[in-house]
């Protein structure tokens, strides 16, 4: 009979936020599947819990999941764990979850703590219906195709991002999404977890602490935003005729609508051509 592959979610920081079940779960399994095996022990260790590990992460995930497999087949229990929160939450393990469930082999999950779920909880923004967009990604050029995607979805976005790259996040955020209320909440249920309020232009121009991983939720467009379906050139032109200069009247229409100021000279180039 197969064994079950337990999805267990750890502490994003406070160690005595882990359930009573994930600690039986812990004991009782006769593995354990890491992120990284010196993260977990600190865990392990701190609640006496001596179990065998194994390291599963994105570089060894195929690999691992094959061998993970064979031996839930011979009927081992094994408990998944991230490094923090809930594995698969940008987090490895979908390989081995669906790997699982195309086996026929028990899958559980262990709910718990999760950054996602705790800064929108805490934010203050609508949480009735949110989109959670993981990272984006690191170069400029994409990270903005993405937010450009997402600026007509009607729901509180929300988002996880490096220190380095929170500044460079808020200018792209403002140009592509607009004035938006955002929180970002740093080092969540940590010593010195903190929120931080306001518009990108203002998270930008305070003294971020640049430290500790940010989870970023970005409140839903304004409501009663009317969208324009006017081209772009004829919106352009329109400005100019009330009195602007070219360059201001693209800068106008690029903020009305949430787009890059390159992406509108380009709209009023073809326009021209």
């Amino acid at each position: 009979m197969a064994g079950t592959l337990y999805v267990v979610a750890t502490p994003i920081g406070n160690l005595e936020d882990i359930s009573l079940r994930a600690l039986r779960v812990l004991r009782e399994a006769g593995l354990i599947a890491c992120e990284d095996t010196r993260q977990t022990r600190k865990l392990l260790e701190h609640y006496g819990i001596q179990k065998q590990t194994v390291s599963y992460h994105e570089h060894n995930e195929t690999l691992r999941a094959a061998e993970l497999i064979e031996r839930l087949e011979a009927g081992a229990s094994i408990a998944l764990v991230s490094d923090a929160g809930t594995p698969l939450i940008s987090d490895p393990g979908y390989r081995l979850v669906t790997r699982a469930v195309e086996k026929g082999i028990r899958v559980e999950p262990l709910p718990g703590p999760s950054a996602l779920l705790a800064a929108l909880s805490g934010s203050g923004l609508p949480s009735d219906e949110f989109h959670f967009c993981g990272f984006l990604p690191a170069r400029a050029a994409q990270r903005r195709k993405v937010l450009q995607r997402l600026k007509d979805e009607p729901a509180t976005l929300v988002f996880y991002e490096a220190p380095h790259r929170i500044l460079e996040m808020l200018s792209d955020i403002e140009e592509m999404l607009g004035d938006r209320s955002i929180v970002l909440a740093r080092e969540l249920t940590k010593l010195h977890e903190e929120f931080h309020r306001g518009t990108a232009a203002e998270l930008r121009r305070s003294r971020l602490p640049l430290k500790g991983e940010f989870t970023v939720v970005v409140g839903k467009a304004r409501q009663g935003d009317v969208v324009d379906d006017t081209p772009i050139a004829e919106a352009v032109e329109k400005f100019i005729r009330s009195g602007m200069t070219r360059m201001d009247a693209m800068k106008a229409v690029a903020r009305e609508r949430g787009l890059s100021k390159r992406d509108v000279y380009r709209e009023v180039e073809i326009a021209g051509e």
